[in-house]
């Protein structure tokens, strides 16, 4: 490829990823408007299924991609979750029911985790083909700083998006808007990209191993979904999900050993670097998510803030990722180590978090809007650096199975924080509330309203508490990373 191609290869990467992290925060904006023209008896019911099913197929199907992408090559593989996404895109705004908008969501979902993850092993391969002295001017190998910017970026603009298209025009233009921009990106990455092409040896895929992936993650999923909301944790659904869980991790465990070319290879964890940076995606994933859905919950039901106007205070996190993806792009080129700005991003995200946990019912906003920029700031530090550092460290046939491994885990880590901090502070409420859901809250006047915001408050700041101590645990794990000297 010539520099010229490349450049529009990486802008086309960079588009892409947008796109899947966008859609993927976009949909919690318009579920109101949606439920009111689908299904308006029932349709509040089914808004959980609606949000988790994307999740559910996107982190089932991240696994076999990484396979693909080293077995098939990148380039098809991208193309092709592209293609899927849209065909999702196009069914889920043509949707006239519930269970159909939950199924074709599902569809988009399967080409929404091979675009962020496919996309990264393309950039890669870019990064990896250009001349030497191109690649460094970029940030190094993977590009995989400039990724996290775009990234996080998208994480906090989505709801806000999703806001907009909720009040000024119809819900299906969230799903719409999806296809003269992916158009555009099949096009160019079809005329541009040209990636190493594999011959010799032909490959096995371990469909079972990908297969077994997918049943365990689901169930785990399904039991953070589940538990404690549609049926008690003690109840024989949840304690079969449990167990399924896992004995399809051991099943998954016993093939990934076993098999001759493996969907997510044992080997990978001998290597201290991936071992950690798998952990610490997980983590931040869990505090990320949490942090996200319930600032938005606080500035709506406490400070009784419109959903448009609470997804604006998002802006302040967006600015902050976006500064220090800069910062760190730049200085990372010039040879400051990596592991710096995974300490750092970790401490200062625990100091944010910790902020977050002191909120009270008459907190300034502007306390809200600074914590959630120094938020940004540390986040913005480690969307890139984990993903680099994985990359740089995996072996070179195992790139692809390396990136979507990460990002899985990060996948995973988001799905069980908002489930289980959902449960935490569902609990909470209980336990200080005046009785029944915190639903009701707009509905209570009084000192029982008064007591109910009081309540709400406390749980709150006990879900940004645990949120605080994952990224703590975060931080000692960072501090004990050893990179290689290049």
């Amino acid at each position: 490829m010539t520099g010229g191609q490349r450049k529009i290869a990486l802008v086309v990467c960079l588009t892409t990823m947008l796109l899947a992290v966008l859609d993927q925060n976009i949909v919690s904006a318009v579920t109101v408007p949606i439920v009111r023209d689908l299904d308006p008896a029932h349709g509040i019911d089914r808004v959980p299924w609606l949000i988790s099913a994307f999740a559910l197929a996107s982190t089932a199907a991240l696994p076999l991609y990484g396979k693909l992408c080293d077995t098939l090559g990148a380039r098809k593989v991208f193309l092709s979750a592209v293609a899927a996404f849209l065909v999702g895109s196009a069914l889920c705004g043509a949707a006239q029911s519930m269970e159909q908008l939950i199924a074709f969501r599902a569809l988009q979902g399967i080409g929404g985790g091979g675009l962020m993850s496919v996309t990264m092993v393309v950039i890669a391969q870019l990064k990896a083909a250009a001349p030497a002295e191109e690649g460094d001017a970029k940030g190094g190998k993977g590009g995989s700083g400039i990724g996290g910017l775009v990234a996080g970026a998208g994480m906090a603009l989505g709801p806000v998006l999703g806001g907009v298209l909720a009040d000024h025009a119809d819900w299906r233009w969230v799903f719409y808007v999806n296809l003269p921009v992916g158009l555009a990106v099949l096009v160019a990455a079809a005329a541009v990209l040209k990636l190493p092409r594999h011959h010799g040896t032909r490959h096995r895929i371990d469909f079972l191993g990908a297969g077994l992936a997918a049943a365990f993650s689901t169930a785990v999923l399904l039991v953070t979904e589940w538990g404690g909301k549609e049926y008690a944790w003690g109840s024989p659904v949840v304690l079969g999900l449990i167990a399924a869980s896992v004995l399809l991790l051991g099943l998954f465990l016993w093939r990934q050993a076993t098999a001759a070319e493996p969907v997510l290879p044992l080997s990978l964890f001998r290597i201290p670097v991936l071992r950690i940076s798998f952990a610490l995606q997980a983590l931040i994933g869990t505090a990320l998510m949490g942090s996200m859905i319930y600032v938005i919950i606080y500035l709506q039901l406490v400070r009784g803030i419109a959903a448009t106007n609470a997804s604006l205070f998002l802006l302040p996190m967006a600015a902050g990722i976006s500064v220090i993806g800069i910062v760190t792009g730049r200085l990372t080129a010039r040879g400051w180590p990596q592991k710096t700005f995974v300490v750092t991003g970790t401490a200062v995200s625990a100091a944010a978090m910790g902020i977050l946990a002191t909120l009270s019912a008459d907190t300034g906003l502007w306390v809200v809007g600074a914590a959630l920029l120094l938020l940004g700031l540390g986040f913005g530090q480690l969307l890139g650096q984990l993903i680099q550092l994985t990359q740089e460290s995996a072996p070179p046939r195992q790139l692809g199975v390396a990136t979507t491994g990460i990002r899985f885990f990060q996948s995973l880590g988001g799905a069980l924080g908002a489930s289980l901090f959902g449960t935490v502070l569902a609990r909470v409420y209980e336990a200080k509330g005046p009785g029944g859901s915190a639903s009701r809250i707009a509905a209570l006047s009084g000192e029982a309203h008064a007591q109910a915001i009081r309540a709400f408050v406390s749980s709150v700041d006990t879900v940004f508490a645990c949120a605080a101590g994952a990224m703590l645990l975060a931080l000692l794990l960072a501090l004990r990373l050893r990179v290689p000297r290049p």
